[in-house]
């Protein structure tokens, strides 16, 4: 076992080694007075998708974010591109309809289709992904071995739901275990997506970094230096909804998140984004061969529940010790952080008016980086056409 973990006070984040995240030149903060048809609040992946949406419709936008573009959890995320909601497709389909979820789940593969026609596949690796029943090798005990043969169960039952869908999937058996594996899936730096996405839209929408938000008054957002007034504002963040949006506090929670970045292992050992252990569980590796582990969010449930981002001891510990099974090898860490999500009571993510004029998308469960753009554009349609949000959206 390793020793327990030296957790840095100032966390730093792995994705960030990238050499294009890294020379991000910035953004301006918003000082003076500006006025907008639209203000979006988050310039995370929902909150870029919304931008993209407003500029399609030739609207004037101003955004607005309380740090770097993607320096939450859009930017601090494992980088997964998995088609459907937070829960299973089979698993959704029992709890909220099979049309439903059947609609979810292809709008968020299109979603992988649009993202990779605008950053191209330098950014968006289409390469699938791998749901295993447990962890990467033997069992430590005989709790876990049992929970594997549950989870292997339900990955034959998922497996056997899809196939009667006609969505894509096959079983996997190989070094890393058992399970899914769904191909139309893909993997990313997720910081690296939104700075992308930032660089395409910042000549057309005015972007401002490091504005956060101190009040929404009457359509009037104030930052410490500015304020944007707007015919609409939409609130497009994950966690730390209900603190920009109190009327939301009961509806959607924050969460802490949390990963770790290690130093290069063989190259080829997680050929696609892995995860596993019902999804608490998760990680992929990049092309220099440094594995982005994440989860563990139950061993520590209780404490996990919080708007604080700082990465702590039992839950890095337990990060450490599944980061050599997803690497078959010890590890050397590198990076810790962590980030903050909302989750709702139902699981299905909100898409709702929080105030009038004042429309917001958010609380994806842990999986917002497809979910989050489909949200956004239901945000848009909901605040500017009064259009209902599906199903799967809480309203």
């Amino acid at each position: 076992m390793p020793a327990e973990p030296n957790v840095p006070a100032e966390p730093t984040v792995g994705w960030d080694l990238d050499e294009q995240v890294a020379g991000w030149p910035g953004l301006a903060e918003l000082t003076g007075e500006l006025s907008a048809d639209v203000c979006v609040i988050g310039l995370g992946g929902s909150g870029l998708a919304a931008i993209g949406e407003l500029l399609r419709r030739g609207l004037s936008v101003v955004g607005l974010d309380v740090g770097r573009v993607a320096a939450g959890a859009a930017g601090r995320n494992g980088g997964f591109l998995l088609a459907g909601p937070a829960i299973a497709v089979h698993q959704a389909a029992d709890g909220w309809g099979l049309p439903v979820a059947l609609q979810l789940y292809r709008q968020t593969l299109a979603e992988i289709d649009a993202l990779l026609e605008l950053l191209g596949p330098q950014v968006i690796r289409r390469v699938g992904s791998l749901r295993l029943a447990g962890l990467p090798g033997e069992p430590a005990d005989e709790a876990e071995r049992a929970d594997r043969e549950r989870e292997l169960a339900d990955c034959r039952h998922q497996l056997a739901v899809m196939t009667e869908l006609g969505l894509p999937g096959q079983w996997y058996s190989g070094e890393l275990g058992e399970g899914l594996f769904l191909p139309q899936d893909a993997a990313m730096n997720p910081a690296r997506r939104a700075l992308g996405l930032a660089e395409r839209y910042r000549e057309s929408a005015r972007l401002f970094e490091n504005s956060p938000v101190l009040a929404i008054e009457n359509r009037t957002v104030r930052t410490p230096r500015g304020q944007v007034s707007a015919g609409q504002v939409i609130v497009a963040v994950d966690g730390k909804l209900e603190l920009l949006l109190p009327e939301l506090i009961g509806r959607v929670r924050s969460t802490r998140l949390q990963m770790l970045a290690t130093a290069p292992v063989r190259p080829g050992r997680l050929p696609c984004p892995v995860y596993g252990r019902w999804g608490y569980d998760y990680g992929q590796q990049d092309a220099y061969g440094r594995l982005y582990i994440g989860g563990g969010r139950d061993v520590d449930i209780d404490n996990e529940w919080t708007p604080d981002t700082t990465p702590t001891v039992p839950v890095q510990s337990w990060i450490e010790r599944i980061a050599a099974r997803f690497a078959g090898a010890p590890v050397r860490v590198t990076h810790r952080w962590a980030a903050s999500a909302g989750y709702t009571t139902d699981g299905r993510p909100i898409v709702a008016e929080g105030r009038p004029g004042v429309g917001a998308c958010g609380g994806y469960n842990g999986t917002g980086n497809l979910v989050g753009p489909v949200a956004a554009r239901a945000a848009v349609a909901l605040a500017l056409d009064g259009i209902k949000p599906d199903g799967y959206f809480s309203s």
